[in-house]
C-alpha cells in the first residue's frame, strides 16, 4: 500500500508547558494526520535525554522521556492534585530545556508523592512487567543523581560503579526512595505513551518510532551490560563509534557511544538485542533502525581521538543477528536507514533482510542520472523524504545549495518558474515509485533555516525548534489530503 506521513518529533509540539508533550496537542496532531489523510506519525528517539539533550544519547534505550509527560492530564487523572500554574511561559518557537527540566522535575516529584501510594498496585505491576531494564535505570538514576548528575564512569564509589553485589545491596537500601519514584514516573509515561498510540491507531494513523543502533557511554544500558560493550578491565571504552568525513563534517563525527563486542553478543544468542528489538515493536508500529550499515560494517575510533578522522571500517554482525531477528520477531516492522558508506556487504545485508531503506531528496541532485536518491530511481520498498532530522529545511537547503545543485533540481523536477520550490519538491516525494513518503513538518510549514532541528556535528542550539500553535490548520490538512489522493496514497 502507497502511504505517507510527517516527521514531526513530540518535543516540537506546541503546549503551554514548555515543551510537546503527550497530551491534549500530541492527540490534536494525529487528528490532523487523519484529516491530511496521512497514514504516519514518525517521531526521533522517546527514551530520556542526555548530552547536549539529544534523543540520541539517552541514559536508557529502554525507558521513556519524563519531559514528555504531560502534567495537565495527569492533574485531570488527579494523580497531581496541585492549584499552581502547569503553564512554563517562554519562547514559543523553541524549547529552553533547564527550565523545562526543572519544572518538569519539580511537579512529578510531586505527583509521586501525591499518588505513588494509591496507585502502588498498578506501579508494581508495572515494574514487574518491566524488571528487565526498569530495576537498573532506577537505580542508576537514583545514583546518579546522589553524585550530582556526574557519568557513571567517574562515580567516586568504585563498588556501585563496577556494580559489586554489596554495593549493589547497600545503595538499593539507601535511595530506596528515590529508586522508587524513577520507577512510578516510568509507569506514568508509558501510561500516556501508549494512551496516545491507541488514540492514534483508531485514527488509522501508525506511530513510526526511531531506534539508534548505539547507546550512550552514560547510560544504564553501558552500566548494567558491560560484557556486551568493548570496554576495558576497568570498564572504560576502548574504541568508539562514529562515521568518517563526509558531506556534514569533514573531520567526521566522533559520536563517542561505545561499539558494541559483537563476538560476546552472538555468543549469547544476540539476547539483549532480541529484548531490545521486542520493546521497540512494542512501543512503536514501524521501527527506523538508525544507521543500519553499522551493522554490516561500523567505523571503529580509538577512544582517545579528539576527532573521526583516523578510524577504521569493522565487519558487524551481518545475517547472523538478523536471521534471529526474523526467526524470532516476525512480525516486527522495521524500516533501515542506511544513509551514509553504503557498499557492497551493506546492500548484501539490505537485500537478505528485505526492509525498506530510505531515499532523500536534497541528496538527489548530484548530476549523476543514475543517483540513487533521484525519484526516477527509487525503489518501490523505500521511503522518501524531502530531509531528514539531521538535514537543513527545504527552504534553508535551497538558500545555501550551489547553484549547477538548482539548476539540476528544477531540470529533475521540472518545476515551473512561478512554482513554490517546496512545493515542487512534496509534489515530487508525493509521486516517489516508494511505497512510503515522509515529510518533516519544517518543510509542510515552508520554514526556512532557523527551524532546523539538528545539525550534525555540532553542539548547542539543536533539538529546539518548535511549532507555532495553530500552525496544523484545516486548510493545510485539506491541500496535503489532496496531495495524497493525486499520488494514490490516500489509502
Amino acid at each position: 500500500m502507497r502511504e505517507s506521513g510527517i516527521l514531526l518529533h513530540l518535543t516540537s509540539l506546541p503546549s503551554p508547558e514548555g515543551l510537546g508533550s503527550l497530551g491534549a496537542e500530541a492527540r490534536a496532531f494525529a487528528s490532523f494526520l487523519h484529516e491530511a489523510g496521512m497514514r504516519i506519525w514518525q517521531v526521533l528517539p522517546i527514551s530520556p535525554t542526555g548530552y547536549a539533550e539529544s534523543p540520541y544519547q539517552s541514559f536508557s534505550t529502554f525507558a521513556g522521556n519524563p519531559l514528555l509527560i504531560d502534567l495537565r492530564t495527569l492533574k485531570s487523572q488527579g494523580i497531581l492534585t496541585t492549584d499552581e500554574a502547569l503553564e512554563l511561559p517562554g519562547n514559543p518557537d523553541a524549547a529552553d530545556y533547564p527550565a523545562v527540566i526543572a519544572h518538569k522535575a519539580r511537579f512529578l516529584e510531586m505527583a509521586w508523592e501525591q499518588s505513588g501510594k494509591r496507585l502502588a498496585g498498578k506501579v508494581r505491576k508495572f515494574r514487574m512487567e518491566n524488571a528487565d531494564w526498569l530495576e537498573d535505570f532506577a537505580l542508576f538514576m537514583a545514583v546518579k543523581r546522589h553524585f550530582d548528575g556526574i557519568s557513571w564512569m567517574e562515580w567516586p564509589d568504585e563498588g556501585i560503579r563496577m556494580r559489586e553485589q554489596a554495593a549493589m545491596a547497600r545503595y538499593r537500601e539507601m535511595l530506596r526512595d528515590q529508586v522508587e519514584a524513577q520507577v512510578f514516573i516510568q509507569y506514568l509515561f508509558f501510561r500516556q505513551w501508549f494512551a496516545l498510540k491507541l488514540f492514534a491507531n483508531r485514527l488509522g494513523v501508525q506511530v513510526f518510532g526511531d531506534m539508534p543502533i548505539y547507546v550512550a557511554e552514560d547510560s544504564a544500558d553501558a552500566w548494567a551490560n558491560p560484557d556486551i560493550f568493548q570496554f576495558d578491565r576497568a570498564r572504560r571504552p576502548v574504541r568508539i563509534a562514529g562515521v568518517p568525513p563526509d558531506y556534514f563534517s569533514e573531520d567526521g563525527q566522533r559520536w563517542g557511544n561505545p561499539l558494541y563486542n559483537w563476538e560476546y553478543l552472538k555468543r549469547t544468542g544476540y539476547a539483549w538485542w532480541l529484548r531490545r528489538l521486542k520493546a521497540m515493536g512494542r512501543v512503536f508500529d514501524l521501527t527506523r533502525v538508525d544507521h543500519f550499515i553499522g551493522f554490516a560494517n561500523y567505523y571503529s575510533i580509538p577512544a582517545g581521538e579528539p576527532t573521526a578522522r583516523n578510524g577504521v571500517w569493522e565487519n558487524g554482525p551481518g545475517r547472523s543477528l538478523f536471521r534471529l531477528v526474523r526467526e524470532q520477531l516476525p512480525d516486527m516492522r522495521i524500516v533501515a536507514e542506511d544513509l551514509g558508506a553504503v557498499n557492497n556487504r551493506v546492500r548484501r545485508l539490505l537485500d537478505y533482510c528485505a526492509y525498506p531503506g530510505m531515499k532523500v531528496l536534497q541528496f538527489a541532485f548530484s548530476g549523476d542520472p543514475f543517483n540513487e536518491h533521484l525519484p526516477k530511481n527509487h525503489a518501490k520498498n523505500s521511503v522518501i523524504y524531502t530531509g531528514t532530522h539531521d538535514n537543513n529545511t527545504l527552504l534553508g537547503w535551497w538558500a545555501r545549495c550551489t547553484e549547477q545543485e538548482r539548476v539540476w533540481a528544477l531540470l529533475a523536477l521540472q518545476v515551473r518558474k512561478d512554482e513554490d520550490i517546496t512545493v515542487a519538491f512534496l509534489r515530487a516525494a508525493m509521486h516517489s515509485p516508494a511505497d512510503r513518503a515522509v515529510v518533516p513538518m519544517q518543510d509542510v510549514l515552508r520554514l526556512p533555516e532557523g527551524a532546523r532541528m539538528n545539525q550534525p556535528g555540532t553542539l548547542g542550539g539543536n533539538w529546539m525548534w518548535r511549532m507555532r500553535p495553530g500552525a496544523a490548520t484545516r486548510r493545510l490538512a485539506r491541500e496535503l489530503r489532496q496531495l495524497n489522493e493525486e499520488s494514490g496514497r490516500l489509502g
